[in-house]
C-alpha cells in the first residue's frame, strides 16, 4: 500500500478561511432572514474591466477559426504577455527585468507555494508573524516546517514578530536562515516598506546568502512616494529575491486566475557539490514540467490590463477600493478601535476590544451585528487580538457596516 507525505496531516485540518466559511455558512443557515455582510475575505466584488472582457471575447472567436486557434500555452507565458508586464510595471519605473526572467501563472498564490518545489527541505524558511497562511502551510507540506507547537508555530520555522512595537515590520532575524518570505504591502496587516528598511532586508540577504521570497500582490495600492512597487527597485535585490504577482486584485481576476513571478538569472543557490544553480533555470524546468501555462484568452484579458482604455478601467476601480479602504478605516476610528494599514493596502487591521480573543471577537460581530472579519490568530500567534478587514466589499456594504459598528 502506497504511503502518504506526512508533513499533510502534520498541517491542522482548517485552513484559516475555510473555517470562516464554515461558521458563516452555519450561522446563515440558522438566521436566513439577517443580512450578513462579507468584510473578510479578499475576493473582488466589481466585474472585471471591460477591456479585460471584450479582450477575452475576441480571443476566445478566435478559437473558432483553424488560422488563428491556439492549443497549449508557452509554458512561460506568451511574448505579447511578458513584454506588456516588462514595459509598464518595470522598465517604466527604471527596473530593467527581462522577458525571460518573467513566467506567467494562474495566480500568486500558486507560485508562493509552489516555489518552494525547487529548494532542498532542509533549508530553513523565515516568515513573519502574522503572515499568509500559505507561506507557512506550503512550508510544512515540503518538510521544511518540523512539527506543530500548542501554540500554532511550527518548530524548524524562524518567525519574525510584527507588532505595535515594530509598525507591523519584522526585524531581521538573529539566526541563520535561507529563505525569507517577506510581503509588501502586507496581508494581513497592510504595513509596507519603505525604500530604506526594504534596503536593509536585500544587504542582509546577500551577506548571509538568504534568497528572499517577496509578495507584491498588492503594489497598485501603494500610495506614499516612498514603498517600492517592486523589490527590484533596490540595488543588489536580484542577486537574493523573487517576486511575486497578481492580477487578482489589480485588475479583479480572483476568479479568472492570472499571475506572474519573476527570477532574475542572478538569483542562484547551492547544489550538493556546492556549485551555485540558477534559480532562473530551476523554476522553468519546474514549471514546464507540472504546469501546462495559462490560457490564452486569460492571458489576452491580462494583456488588455495595460493598454490605454484598461489603464483607465483598473485605475477607476483601484481608486473605488482605495477609498473604500479610507472609509473602513475611518469609520473604525470614529467607533473607538485602534486601527492600523488601510493606507498602502486594501486591508485594515484592527484591534480587538479590551484584548478579546480573535476568534471570540469574530464569533461576536457575526452573530451581534452581522459582520464578517477574518481573526488575526488565523494569520499567527501575533495577530492574537486583531481581525482583518477587506476593502473588496461594495459602497453600501461598507456603509451599513461601519452604521452597525459605530451604533454600539
Amino acid at each position: 500500500m502506497p504511503k502518504i507525505n506526512e508533513n499533510f496531516i502534520k498541517i491542522p485540518a482548517s485552513y484559516l478561511f475555510s473555517e470562516v466559511a464554515r461558521r458563516v455558512n452555519e450561522y446563515k443557515k440558522s438566521k436566513p432572514d439577517h443580512r450578513v455582510i462579507r468584510m473578510d475575505i479578499g475576493d473582488i466584488k466589481l466585474p472585471l474591466p471591460d477591456a479585460c472582457v471584450e479582450a477575452m471575447i475576441k480571443a476566445a472567436n478566435e478559437q473558432r477559426s483553424a488560422s488563428t486557434f491556439r492549443g497549449y500555452a508557452p509554458d512561460y507565458g506568451y511574448d505579447f504577455l511578458r513584454e506588456a508586464i516588462r514595459n509598464n510595471d518595470f522598465i517604466s519605473r527604471g527596473v530593467d527585468i527581462k522577458e525571460d526572467e518573467i513566467f506567467i501563472s494562474d495566480g500568486a498564490k500558486s507560485d508562493t507555494g509552489n516555489i518552494g518545489d525547487i529548494f532542498s527541505a532542509e533549508n530553513r524558511v523565515a516568515v513573519a508573524d502574522p503572515a499568509y497562511p500559505v507561506y507557512v502551510d506550503t512550508s510544512a507540506m515540503g518538510g521544511r516546517a518540523g512539527v506543530p507547537h500548542a501554540n500554532g508555530q511550527w518548530s524548524d520555522l524562524v518567525y519574525l514578530p510584527c507588532n505595535f512595537s515594530n509598525d507591523f515590520l519584522p526585524a531581521l532575524p538573529g539566526v541563520k536562515v535561507d529563505l525569507i518570505y517577506l510581503c509588501s504591502p502586507n496581508n494581513p496587516t497592510g504595513a509596507a516598506f519603505t525604500h530604506a528598511k526594504l534596503a536593509e532586508w536585500v544587504d542582509y540577504a546577500r551577506k548571509s546568502s538568504a534568497v528572499i521570497l517577496f509578495d507584491a500582490a498588492y503594489e497598485a495600492f501603494i500610495t506614499e512616494a516612498d514603498v517600492p512597487h517592486s523589490i527590484f527597485e533596490i540595488d543588489g535585490a536580484r542577486e537574493v529575491a523573487i517576486e511575486f504577482r497578481s492580477f487578482s486584485k489589480t485588475a479583479g481576476f480572483t476568479g479568472t486566475r492570472c499571475g506572474y513571478t519573476v527570477v532574475p538569472k542572478e538569483v542562484t543557490a547551492r547544489n550538493e557539490r556546492g556549485d551555485n544553480v540558477s534559480l532562473n533555470a530551476l523554476w522553468g524546468r519546474r514549471q514546464s514540467t507540472k504546469f501546462n501555462g495559462t490560457a490564452y484568452v486569460i492571458q489576452r484579458a491580462a494583456e488588455a490590463v495595460y493598454s490605454a482604455e484598461g489603464k483607465m478601467q483598473v485605475k477607476k476601480l483601484l481608486d473605488f477600493y482605495k477609498e473604500n479602504a479610507k472609509a473602513i478605516r475611518d469609520g473604525l476610528q470614529r467607533a473607538g478601535y485602534t486601527v492600523f494599514g488601510g493606507t498602502n493596502a486594501p486591508y485594515i487591521w484592527a484591534q480587538t476590544p479590551n484584548s478579546e480573543k480573535s476568534w471570540d471577537y469574530f464569533d461576536y460581530l457575526l452573530k451581534e451585528k452581522n459582520i464578517v472579519v477574518t481573526p488575526g490568530s488565523g494569520f499567527g500567534s501575533c495577530g492574537e487580538g486583531y481581525v482583518r478587514f477587506a476593502a473588496f466589499g461594495r459602497q453600501e456594504d461598507t456603509d451599513e457596516a461601519i452604521r452597525r459598528l459605530t451604533e454600539g
